[in-house]
């Protein structure tokens, strides 16, 4: 494996999200002096946190999964999570709601998840799942330690006995495919494959290996943190700092001092000239190539996910009761995801409703309610939408097919903040999109952008658009794959501590 060449003394980490919280954290238990700046007041990045009318929003991923990546990464200054957050399961993980009226609760737990397909889809159905269940763990598996937590240097890094038993298990064929082997019933598979949205890429053509998604929610669970999920990176930082990593908060980064192949400092806006023995970095791929005057040497562009609206509403409290996230799926499936694909709006989509004080009460004044309504929509890659001018139409529009689908309407609705793709575009985020990069096939794996650019021997990259890819677990892993090439790969017997890896909203927004 490709490292870094020469002393690593000082790290330089560049962005305080959680992909760059996690490297300086891995990185300080492996005896580096780290030294993070970050443009924002504060830690977060993707998963800040905003202060509107008394509600405490957060602006990024409502769903955390895998919270064992986090116990790996506090472990690493040998922190425990337990000590840091109150990470508690979400049950059911989703309520799903269809256009038809049909509601399905989806629990992690087997027999309880049993018991509610049995009732949905008929007992017929149940047996399908449980062997579903079965493959899905199989191919996590495979997939933790030599796919999703491992750093490739070529395609050929692939060659080894766990790409045989990827393919003997079906992940390079199509996702929607695979599931159908095990669940007949249409309705019910969108369960198990909605998720694909988190990759970017239709349940119809991504790759089967990234059901592992679905893995990681439908059977590993689904958890909140008390605080919100914000509270996540507050915690990671704070953590970092009790192992003496300094941050630097309202500093960017506006040129990277090259002599040679080596980043020998990096300049503020403060004026500041900070050296660096190796520096991470964690902004967006188009950024980091103009901080470093460098150009991709990718023989083909690269595809952004797609994009989002988000809809942050506080109503008032008392209502019907809510499930803490909520699937409302529309009935026109295939054909949505073929509009977004043309670059159009879903003329009948299928929303993600998250009320986060499920979980937490105090992220509302009292009496109230938030929540968060998500809709996939093309990227500005693909869409040609005036969202400036559009955005209050479409917000209504969303707003009232998720009344629609819900069965009520909330009371003392506030809108408190409409987010579109040229919101997204306005942070610098590729495209406008908040999903970094598709995870299509020339984008996965080996072929993803790398973590180590040619011609450049002490610069890594960490976060989304890198591998391993998009989402709460796959950033955080991202960060602890860019120490790596920093110190070479790091196991418990270096430190007596414990780095165990595991893998995974989207997250999601």
């Amino acid at each position: 494996m490709r490292t870094v060449s020469g002393p690593t003394d000082h790290v330089v980490v560049v962005g305080a999200g959680l992909a760059g919280l996690s490297a300086a954290i891995h990185l300080a238990g492996r005896g580096r002096k780290v030294t993070v700046l970050e443009r924002d007041p504060g830690p977060g990045g993707r998963m800040g946190r905003l202060n509107l009318h008394g509600y405490r929003v957060d602006t990024g991923p409502t769903v955390l999964t895998m919270p064992d990546i986090l116990d790996s990464v506090f472990a690493a200054v040998g922190e425990c999570t337990k000590d840091r957050l109150d990470i508690r399961p979400v049950t059911p993980v989703y309520h799903a709601t269809y256009a038809d009226g049909r509601t399905l609760e989806v629990h992690s737990d087997e027999d309880a998840m049993a018991q509610a397909i049995s009732e949905f889809s008929g007992p017929g159905q149940v047996a399908g799942y449980r062997r579903l269940r079965g493959w899905l763990t199989r191919l996590y598996r495979a997939e933790s330690e030599r796919f999703i937590a491992a750093n490739f240097d070529s395609p050929l890094s692939l060659l080894n006995p766990s790409l045989a038993r990827l393919a003997a298990l079906g992940a390079f064929r199509r996702w929607d495919r695979q599931v159908a082997k095990f669940i007949s019933d249409p309705d019910l598979r969108r369960v198990f494959t909605f998720q694909s949205l988190y990759a970017g890429v239709a349940p119809t053509r991504a790759l089967a290996a990234y059901a592992v998604i679905a893995y990681m929610d439908t059977i590993s669970g689904v958890y909140s943190p008390a605080g919100g999920m914000h509270a996540v990176p507050e915690a990671l930082a704070a953590a970092a700092a009790r192992a003496g990593v300094d941050f630097r908060y309202q500093t960017t980064v506006t040129n990277a001092v090259r002599i040679g192949d080596r980043v020998t400092e990096v300049h503020t806006q403060h004026e500041e000239r900070i050296p660096c023995d190796s520096l991470v970095l964690t902004v967006e791929r188009h950024r980091t190539y103009e901080l470093l005057g460098q150009r991709s040497h990718r023989p083909f562009g690269v595809r952004a996910a797609p994009s989002a609206v988000v809809l942050h509403l506080g109503c008032e409290r008392g209502g019907p009761p809510v499930a803490q996230h909520r699937l409302l799926f529309g009935s026109a499936w295939h054909t949505a995801f073929r509009e977004i694909g043309k670059g159009q709006v879903m003329s009948d989509p299928s929303l993600l409703l998250t009320c986060p004080t499920v979980g937490d009460p105090e992220l509302a004044p009292p009496g109230r309610d938030l929540l968060y309504l998500l809709a996939p929509v093309p990227n500005l890659q693909r869409g040609r939408n005036d969202w400036p001018g559009f955005r209050e139409e479409y917000a209504a529009r969303i707003l009232d097919i998720a009344q629609h689908r819900i069965g009520s309407r909330w009371r003392d609705l506030e809108v408190l903040r409409v987010v579109t793709p040229a919101e997204w575009a306005a942070q610098d985020m590729f495209a406008g999109s908040p999903f970094a990069l598709a995870h299509t096939l020339t984008q996965t794996g080996p072929f993803r952008p790398p973590n180590m650019l040619r011609g450049i021997d002490n610069v890594v990259l960490a976060g989304g658009s890198t591998v391993p890819g998009v989402g709460i677990p796959p950033v955080l892993i991202s960060g602890r794959l860019a120490a790596d090439r920093v110190t070479g790969p790091w196991r418990a017997s270096n430190a007596g501590t414990s780095t165990h890896v595991a893998s995974s909203g989207p997250g999601v927004l």
